[in-house]
């Protein structure tokens, strides 16, 4: 009878742990595939802005022609061309949604080399070091901050660049940046977390900064990359992700565990 009850409890544990395995693998497999869609629609909208880079860099080539180039200028210059090859460079090496950061966080720096060739070919003074265009990060450096809500949100402060912001100001929609989410494309901050490593590296050299707040807040109020977490770094999602695995693990232990003795009941009835 010892015996009996000895093999009894081994294949209750070895159940449960097939159960547990099985059950683990199952959700591997359903993370990895959201995973590699979330990757997949990311470095979509990263390819778009490197190929639009790109775009600018061949107009820029015309401003620039006949013009002379200084030191600065020539440096400025190559700031952006570098910006673009090593975005094309780190966009090839990606290999999770994460990582997308990196691709749009080279385009920022080099969007502003542009902005800076432009002022030095017209004359003008250098613009100012601000965050991208919180309407299409794009669009290059922001200009000033304009007061904006879309339908039926409320109204936050928000960094625009100088076209944008003249439009808001005269009561004018914004040029929205758009990303494909299903069979239609709506604005990026309603495009879900496998948006938000994009959005993320456009404005991770402005966290800690008094003009990021409005952007983080804005994205949460409008219903857009709702996830502070990514914003922020990625905590409190890691955290939340390790309570909820810990407790479908013994959740499924127990479920396996029960079920056991439940037809053991059966055999001594």
């Amino acid at each position: 009878m010892e015996l009996v009850l000895l093999l009894l409890v081994v294949a209750v544990v070895i159940y449960g742990a097939l159960r547990l395995g099985a059950r683990n693998r199952a959700v591997e497999r359903e993370q990895k595939q959201e995973l590699e869609t979330q990757l997949a629609t990311s470095k979509k909208a990263a390819e778009e802005d490197v190929t639009k880079f790109g775009e600018e860099l061949r107009h820029l080539d015309s401003d620039v022609a006949g013009h002379s180039l200084d030191d600065a200028m020539r440096q400025d210059y190559e700031r952006a061309l570098d910006a673009y090859e090593n975005a094309k460079s780190s966009l090839d090496a990606v290999t999770r949604p994460d990582e997308i950061r990196h691709v749009t966080e080279i385009l920022e720096d080099g969007r502003y080399g542009v902005a800076c060739v432009k002022a030095r070919v017209a004359g003008e003074p250098l613009p100012a070091k601000r965050p991208p265009c919180f309407f299409n990060p794009a669009h290059g450096p922001s200009t000033q901050n304009v007061e904006w809500a879309p339908p039926g949100g409320s109204p936050r402060s928000v960094p625009a660049c100088a076209a944008d912001a003249e439009r808001v100001l005269a009561g004018a929609e914004p040029s929205i940046r758009t990303v494909q989410v299903g069979a239609q494309r709506v604005p990026y901050w309603q495009g879900g977390e496998a948006y938000a490593p994009w959005a993320q590296g456009y404005y991770s050299n402005w966290r800690g900064n008094s003009l990021i707040a409005d952007i983080a807040i804005g994205a949460l109020v409008f219903q857009g990359i709702s996830s502070l977490p990514y914003l922020m770094g990625g905590l409190g999602e890691g955290l939340a992700g390790l309570g909820e695995g810990l407790g479908d693990g013994l959740e499924g232990i127990g479920d396996g565990i029960g079920d056991m003795f439940d037809g053991f009941g059966d055999l001594f009835d």
